[in-house]
């Protein structure tokens, strides 16, 4: 017996009224939405501006509290910051600190989400080069584009490698490129296991990279469905082949009359997207080596967000264990101090124990060649900076 996948949003009867300064309704923003978004799913709220889009994203984040109804995520509520840890989050507007440089920037969202130092450099080196900023990464946000700081604002929203990515206007300031990269992206998360919520006003957008949509208007779920299922035209079918002689449409117009009563509506030649022949045009001007300014086309996927989902990033093991092993050694050899006999043992944070032995460690912390000793009564309690940096 298969059992139906726990959904990874699920609301009912989703309300949110918004009042003015005596408490009395002004507007419903969000009126009685049903949503339910299974994993693995690429999920589009579709509607114009106004719609409720935001209002119902900020619910599922727990940054406004529903007036009526019933919203979970991951089968949890909202507001648990367990839930937001698997959580990342692009919101309309990219709120970033204008005088950090986009370095600086993915660090600091590193560090709110407890990675160590080694991880977040791994990620923000694959990040800065997939979303093309590698090359202005030392340049103030502050100086970026909109279309950049778009770029910058994606590339914080993964460095948690979440589960779930909430995407709100995701593709708004960008480029062509950007815009086809971002699509190329959303689809490869899918594949990899992770669920998308992405909201637009872009038809385009959603009809490209959606596999169930939501459109919304006044508040209110007007028709959802596949985009086939909303996008079929009933009562008509359409065949394409190679290019045809006038006498062989002719002959095929006929026998469609003689055998079905019916005539030929239209022929014409097909046509290809604009953004096809736009992306084809800059890639050609790439290949011929024209430079310009600003953020690149960006490179492959981030090596952490290409494995499969919850998969650990690789490690190596066989070494771990040696230094695991010899740490235990070590610590056995050393006899105890008296205070050691009294305290109750501390596991270690993580998998490395070095970090806690560095701290308990009665001998002193070596100094760098190039800096002067300590005083005596110092060097007992002086650790390296980087020790309590990885620590946070």
């Amino acid at each position: 017996m298969v059992t139906e996948a726990l959904p990874v949003i699920e609301a009912f009867g989703l309300t949110k009224v918004f009042k003015d300064f005596w408490m009395r309704p002004r507007i419903t923003a969000v009126d009685t939405l049903d949503l339910r978004v299974v994993p693995q799913q690429v999920f589009g709220l579709l509607g114009p501006n106004g719609s409720g889009k935001s209002t119902t994203i900020k619910m599922l984040l727990g940054l406004l509290f529903p007036t009526r109804g019933k919203v979970s995520v991951f089968g949890k509520l909202p507001t648990e910051v367990a839930t937001k840890q698997r959580i990342g989050y692009l919101p309309e507007e990219t709120y970033l600190y204008r005088y950090l440089n986009a370095r600086e920037t993915l660090d600091y969202y590193g560090r709110i989400f407890h990675l160590d130092r080694h991880t977040r450099n791994k990620r923000i080196d694959m990040l800065l080069e997939m979303v093309g900023l590698d090359s202005v990464q030392r340049r103030v946000v502050g100086e970026y584009s909109k279309g950049m700081q778009r770029r910058i604002g994606l590339a914080q929203a993964l460095i948690n490698d979440p589960e779930l990515l909430i995407l709100d206007e995701p593709t708004s300031g960008l480029d062509p490129i950007g815009t086809k990269q971002i699509k190329d992206l959303i689809l490869h998360l899918r594949e990899r296991g992770k669920t998308v919520l992405l909201s637009s006003h872009l038809l385009a957008d959603v009809e490209d990279v959606c596999d169930r949509v939501t459109i919304l208007y006044g508040g209110r779920k007007r028709a959802e469905g596949t985009c086939d299922e909303l996008l079929a035209i009933e009562g008509t079918r359409m065949i394409e082949t190679d290019e045809l002689r006038p006498e062989t449409i002719a002959k095929i117009e006929k026998l469609i009359q003689d055998e079905e009563g019916k005539a030929i509506r239209k022929v014409e030649q097909p046509r290809q997207k604009l953004e096809t022949l736009f992306l084809n045009i800059v890639h050609e001007a790439q290949a011929e080596g024209l430079a310009t300014g600003g953020a690149k086309a960006g490179g492959a996927v981030a090596e952490f967000l290409a494995r499969d989902a919850h998969m650990p990033e690789a490690v190596d093991g066989g070494a771990l264990i040696d230094q695991l092993v010899t740490v235990d050694q070590q610590q056995a050899a050393r006899p105890p101090l008296p205070d050691e006999a009294k305290a109750e043992p501390v596991a270690p944070a993580g998998p490395d124990g070095s970090v806690l032995d560095s701290l308990t460690r009665s001998e002193p912390v070596a100094p760098a060649q190039d800096e002067a000793d300590p005083p005596a009564d110092k060097k007992k309690t002086d650790v390296d900076s980087t020790v309590i940096d990885d620590l946070l």
